[in-house]
């Protein structure tokens, strides 16, 4: 199976959710992205066309990754696994020093009304302090597709992605 895994806004390529998805023998294609230098179209397409020529079967989305990778995911319609995704990035990436235009983010997400809920499986920290509470990814996915890790933060490393990995890919992995 080759999984897409897209790294959260100045995160980098070998995150948590790369060293979780390792440990389950994927072959694991992990981009590094400068969301500062490019547009957030620029970047999608990029992605977009690298689904295309590895044969992408699942994406794994980190933080403003997630936004990708839920766009992406509704437009090939692939498996996703989401990890404390930044849904609405456009009210949080500002304060984390994101100086470009914001309001791409929103037009963009306009497709998120064509997302099917089964091919989506996310983890959140209860105590992210980058997102919050993750209302807006809770209403989405609906609480049944969701983890909640009450001691979480916005860190992957502090979700036992390790731990809950493992059974949220083999839930995904029937819908390839």
């Amino acid at each position: 199976m080759n999984v897409l895994n897209i790294h959260g806004y100045k995160g980098t390529p070998f995150n948590a959710a790369y060293s979780a998805l390792c440990g389950l023998e994927k072959t694991i294609i992990s981009p590094e992205i400068d969301y500062d230098s490019d547009q957030p179209e620029t970047i999608l397409n990029r992605l977009l066309d690298l689904c295309v020529s590895e044969k992408i079967d699942m994406i794994v989305g980190t933080s403003l990754g997630g936004f990708l990778a839920l766009l992406i995911a509704i437009k090939l319609q692939k498996p996703l696994l989401l990890v404390n995704p930044c849904l609405q990035p456009q009210a949080v990436i500002p304060a984390l020093g994101y100086e470009s235009d914001v309001s791409r983010f929103a037009e963009m997400s306009a497709v998120f009304d064509d997302l099917d809920r089964k091919r989506v499986r996310c983890i959140i920290g209860g105590k992210d302090e980058v997102v919050g509470d993750h209302g807006y990814t809770k209403q989405l996915l609906g609480a049944d597709h969701i983890i909640v890790i009450p001691d979480g933060m916005h860190s992957g490393a502090t979700l036992e992605l390790d731990k809950h990995f493992p059974e949220m890919v083999r839930s995904i992995k029937g819908q390839i």
